[in-house]
């Protein structure tokens, strides 16, 4: 696997690759990521990770300077999963002079996650458009499991025209449910023990749906008091239109998703379940 931190040097190493495909990262690499890179080379002839931990995205109370840098170790990591190249630059390679022209999605960005993070996707879009122009990649893979960052980012290459398939990558989980996070690592062993909740929490909620229920404010209140009452502090659940992420119409037969955001202990975890009311799933 060849490294590059510098520009120039990747865009020479990436001439004549073929299909290129980006799969985007903070580091800190789990079986979530690899999975996206084993997913990768399924779309293209040439996959490119980066790891870039991107100060614009962090807000005043999150954990920038904590947030973990594992690089060698991720570096074994995706050499083993067959990466071909990696960009890992430094803020002065991505950043050399003060960063003034900025991406600004939508106000639907103010919602769900964005409500309690202001400014994370203005970052998010930013630090993504400037990857895919240093890259150009003709395909790039996101998780899941950041459900909004996947629709900000996949109707921001849309809206720009941006000659770029975007993938969305299936969440991966841990034996009893819970989805694999960098920010696991925050958890101590009592709270690793109670973070499956939350995803027991939204199959309830998804249960209820399939079976005909339409009181999703409902559900949300019962969900939100349970996970508080086992000492989560909890920023929001929706259901909402997988479409959009607007809240649901009298339309019986659309496709939802369940958000949700939580924190316990330091960690605050997020997860969702997709809902098919069309056919049961």
């Amino acid at each position: 696997m060849q490294i590059h931190s510098q520009i120039p040097e990747l865009r020479r190493a990436l001439a004549n690759r073929g299909r290129v495909v980006l799969v985007p990262t903070m580091g800190n690499l789990h079986a979530g990521h690899i999975a996206l890179m084993t997913e990768a080379r399924a779309h293209g002839d040439t996959v490119v990770a980066s790891i870039f931990v991107n100060r614009l995205q962090f807000g005043p109370s999150d954990d920038f300077d904590l947030y973990p840098r594992t690089l060698q170790d991720d570096c074994d990591k995706l050499s083993a999963a067959g990466v071909d190249l990696l960009f890992a630059p430094s803020e002065s390679d991505l950043y050399p002079e003060a960063q003034q022209y900025h991406v600004e999605p939508p106000p639907s960005q103010n919602q769900l996650d964005g409500e309690f993070r202001p400014g994370h996707f203005r970052g998010v879009a930013t630090v993504v458009l400037k990857l895919f122009n240093i890259v150009q990649p003709q395909a790039a893979l996101f998780g899941k499991k950041d459900y909004q960052q996947l629709m900000v980012l996949r109707n921001m290459t849309r809206q720009l025209a941006l000659p770029i398939d975007i993938i969305g990558g299936e969440t991966v989980r841990a034996d009893d449910g819970l989805a694999l996070s960098s920010r696991n690592g925050y958890l101590s062993a009592a709270e690793r023990y109670e973070a499956p909740r939350l995803q027991r929490l939204l199959q309830r909620i998804g249960t209820a749906i399939r079976a005909g229920e339409t009181d999703f404010a409902r559900l949300e209140r019962e969900a939100a008091s349970e996970l508080d009452q086992h000492g989560w502090k909890t920023d929001y659940i929706a259901v909402r239109r997988q479409a959009d992420l607007q809240l649901p119409d009298d339309d019986r037969k659309q496709a939802l998703v369940v958000l949700a955001a939580s924190r316990l202990g330091a960690a605050r975890l997020i997860d969702n379940l997709e809902i098919d009311a069309r056919d049961g799933r």
